[in-house]
């Protein structure tokens, strides 16, 4: 009876190897996320029963890869606040959520072009693998092919250096008054990507991840402020452990001498982390009146806390339940920047998109949001122009004027065509439909034509010719 079991076993995995191996064939090269031809096969495939189960890569090759992987991370982050020295050894444990075959994993980290990163090892399945780095993504070969429903873990190590100063893109890496900065660092399930762009949009698209665990060892003590929520510190100061659940990345912000002061709002904790004090209190006004109106107007804020963080410098920023306030910042179009910083923790937060591919979708929503609560709606200063392009399309001088300030203003509208009621109650339901996924303009878009009898199309259609 145990031969008879073994060699039934030894059957079902050959049989599994084989029908893999099909499916290999029969996929059509695709790049990005587009579907390879007959994936339902895959689909369908018993690989589907090997979730949560790591070595479950088959050899062949299917040239695909995905955004839409479920991963979560396993991250420890050497930092020397004397050297800026930046090392990462970072495992992912990926689910195959695509629906088709995958044979390589696509990462973004803008250590790649800020921090001079050199990649030290990289391991699937604790084997080395030749991976390539091409602008901000690492990609990863498996080595063969991740069914559909099956999982893999693959381990990155890399060694950078946080830069010294603001210019350019480099207050994302950096450390500069004192505070070090740095944004995108976690090689991240992403699309290859590219990240030079001619005004400061943001070059990212990233899935919700449903676990980060993340040790940071550093060379004194500092006080971190993260995404994720601090577990657990050493004796010493030197040693900090976070956790985060339902993030799209995970940022890291620290100064040996931030100070702090919050208040509550509901049940939701915000807190303030700052080395200056100057407009402290106005900072943290403007944080608490937005988050009180958009969970008034969107739904429930995701999270404990919500932390807002002085940044080294450069400009506004947002990550999954904190966002930066430069440092140095004057008052004066502070309370808009705080409030549209915060919008974002809905529109690109809870519900995510194609930030480089499709900006409207968190950039206007965001801006809209922002300029409701402050009074401080205004008219464009560039020509008319569509609102379906990527970032890469807009230039320096309009980018803001047009996706920002002429998306929102289109947003207005449609919100005094539909009636504010309707209007409202659209975006509520959106929020909820897509909490923690991935969607595209397109969905917004609809989202409101769908609420209202008015046909919005023939207000919208101008402006994305793209989709209409």
């Amino acid at each position: 009876m145990t031969e008879m079991l073994a060699s039934m076993s030894s059957f079902r995995r050959l049989s599994f190897v084989l029908a893999a191996v099909m499916v290999a064939s029969l996929a059509t090269v695709a790049p990005g996320d587009a579907q390879p031809a007959r994936a339902d096969i895959a689909a369908r495939a018993p690989a589907t029963n090997l979730v949560g189960i790591t070595g479950a890569i088959v050899p062949g090759t299917v040239n695909r890869t995905s955004v839409n992987l479920t991963a979560s991370y396993s991250v420890v982050l050497a930092l020397r606040y004397g050297s800026r020295s930046f090392a990462v050894n970072s495992t992912a444990t990926i689910t195959n959520t695509s629906g088709g075959p995958i044979d390589r994993v696509e990462f973004n980290t803008i250590a790649t072009r800020l921090g001079g990163m050199v990649l030290r090892r990289v391991e699937v399945d604790g084997t080395a693998v030749t991976a390539r780095v091409h602008d901000q993504t690492v990609i990863v070969p498996l080595g063969g092919i991740l069914p559909a429903g099956a999982t893999t873990k693959v381990n990155v190590r890399y060694r950078a250096t946080l830069r010294s100063s603001l210019a350019g893109s480099s207050w994302l890496f950096t450390k500069v008054n004192g505070i070090v900065d740095a944004y995108r660092w976690i090689p991240w399930v992403s699309r290859d990507t590219p990240f030079d762009r001619p005004n400061h949009g943001d070059p990212f698209v990233t899935p919700v991840s449903p676990s980060v665990k993340l040790r940071v060892e550093t060379d004194r003590r500092l006080v971190i402020a993260s995404t994720a929520d601090r577990t657990a510190v050493s004796s010493d100061g030197l040693t900090q452990w976070f956790a985060a659940t339902n993030v799209r990345d995970v940022t890291i912000t620290a100064a040996p001498d931030f100070r702090t002061k919050s208040v509550l709002v509901g049940s939701v904790r915000i807190r303030y982390y700052y080395r200056s004090s100057a407009n402290s209190a106005i900072i943290l006004d403007a944080a608490a009146d937005a988050v009180r109106a958009y969970q008034s107007r969107l739904g429930a804020y995701p999270y404990k806390v919500f932390k807002v963080v002085q940044s080294s410098g450069g400009y506004g920023m947002e990550s999954p339940g904190l966002i930066w306030i430069p440092y140095g910042l004057g008052s004066a179009n502070l309370r808009y920047l705080v409030s549209h910083e915060t919008a974002h923790q809905w529109f690109y937060g809870m519900v995510g998109n194609d930030q480089a591919r499709q900006p409207f979708a968190d950039e206007a929503a965001a801006d809209f949001m922002a300029r409701e609560i402050t009074g401080t709606r205004r008219g464009s200063r560039c020509a008319t122009a569509r609102l379906d392009r990527t970032i890469y399309a807009y230039s320096s001088t309009c980018y803001y004027e047009v996706v920002y300030i002429q998306g929102g203003n289109l947003l207005n509208e449609a919100r005094r065509r539909m009636g504010s009621t309707a209007y409202w109650g659209a975006l509520r339901t959106y929020v909820a439909d897509h909490r923690f996924g991935l969607i595209g303009t397109k969905t917004l878009l609809q989202a409101l034509d769908d609420a209202t009898p008015v046909d919005l199309s023939k207000l919208f259609a101008p402006r994305f010719p793209n989709y209409y």
